[in-house]
């Protein structure tokens, strides 16, 4: 998957639309309270600017719904992105429009601009052609450096790609290919999955599909619980999807398919509840599971030493309470030393980015994927229309 690259660009007096993810999170006075995905896109921001061409930065942020939220806009975003690039950023009231247009117009090599956010817009989100032409007409180059919306059938996405003869992927983008696509084809061999989070139904078709490529699958989680059914455990008051028990039944007839053994159980999940570890098929009927226990992380930790290329998706167990951390927390350890051996990991997900952030290991693993829902897709073979949408080297 050899897509054009923005160092295949000649930026040099070009206006750049910059398609980005500065989905940020907020606080409740508006300040930006994770700046990570603002990071992210630095290096494509600097690499145009550095080789003499103008950015025109663009974004959605939050789901306004196509109407015009204060709450929304991405003006604490261009205060942070100035801060960041130490340099002027301008910053205009929307994302398309004269005022936009002459905006543009003035910019000379050095100058930032950052659009409104771009779901203000119905029309962003119904991949509309006219919104597309609109957007684009004010830049020379297209790159899109956002694999966080890389899923989705925007406009900013999908459909302006076609208005420029070389839409190109940002450095960010490059790399989340490099890694998610040679993971998938060309994995340095043994290829292991951990595959964990609270819910079958969001990762029954990343299982599928992976079981297809890896060596070695492990399920943990919340989401084993529901496969401990199909299996005929007893699982006590602990999470399920029944209406998943026949899909997770025939992945379990694959011999490449591993269940946690033990698992830590309590009351309530909850903090300060008491815990013990029990076998997987003598949970009992009045507590729930709440991480794997310390046999199964042993064991997992053995096939993370053997692995050559590690995708993790999804937490051990409730790593947000401390008590129930130490399978999430074993793993995350194990994944770094194996790094540092000379294996590849990749690793995805809101809530495991969250947790290696929690253990301070975001920057022990070879690459943690910044698209949550567009990395499970990625995963589960779909074809992205952000993707799609770019050209071929």
């Amino acid at each position: 998957m050899a897509k054009l690259s923005v160092t295949d660009l000649e930026l040099a007096g070009k206006k750049v639309f910059v398609r980005v993810d500065f989905n940020v999170p907020l606080d409740e006075n508006l300040n930006i309270a994770d700046d990570t995905r603002i990071k992210a896109a630095l290096p494509t921001i600097n690499y145009i600017i550095d080789r003499g061409g103008m950015p025109i930065i663009a974004s959605h942020l939050g789901r306004p719904k196509g109407k015009v939220d204060a709450k929304l806009s991405l003006e604490p975003v261009s205060h942070r992105l100035e801060m960041l690039l130490n340099r002027d950023v301008r910053f205009t009231k929307n994302c398309v429009g004269d005022e936009v247009k002459k905006m543009a117009a003035e910019m000379r090599p050095g100058n930032v601009l950052l659009l409104e956010n771009l779901r203000f817009h119905i029309e962003e989100t119904k991949n509309d052609e006219a919104f597309a032409r609109e957007l684009a007409s004010i830049a020379d180059l297209y790159v899109n450096d956002a694999f966080g919306a890389a899923h989705r059938s925007h406009a900013s996405v999908d459909g302006i790609a076609f208005n420029f003869s070389e839409p190109a992927a940002g450095l960010l983008m490059e790399k989340e290919l490099k890694y998610l696509d040679g993971a998938l084809r060309e994995p340095k061999r043994p290829l292991l999955a951990i595959i964990g989070g609270a819910k079958v139904s969001t990762k029954i078709a990343v299982i599928k599909n992976l079981l297809n490529t890896v060596d070695r699958l492990v399920i943990g989680g919340g989401m084993c619980f529901t496969f401990y059914k199909a299996k005929g455990y007893g699982i006590g008051k602990s999470l399920c999807e029944d209406d998943l028990l026949k899909e997770a039944e025939v992945a379990l007839n694959n011999p490449k398919v591993y269940l946690p053994e033990d698992i830590l159980v309590a009351k309530e999940g909850e903090a300060g509840s008491p815990t013990q570890t029990v076998a997987a098929n003598a949970i009992p009927d009045d507590l729930m599971g709440v991480d794997v226990g310390a046999k199964s992380v042993a064991q997992i930790i053995d096939f993370i030493k053997e692995a050559k290329t590690i995708v993790w998706n999804g937490p051990m167990g409730i790593f947000e309470i401390g008590g129930f951390a130490k399978g999430t927390e074993f793993v995350a350890k194990a994944v770094a030393t194996a790094t540092k051996a000379g294996a590849v990991s990749i690793v995805g997900g809101g809530d495991t980015i969250a947790a290696l952030k929690k253990f301070d290991l975001v920057k022990a693993v070879s690459h943690a994927s910044t698209g949550g829902g567009a990395s499970l897709e990625f995963l589960e073979g779909k074809k992205l229309p952000g993707i799609e949408a770019l050209k071929e080297k």
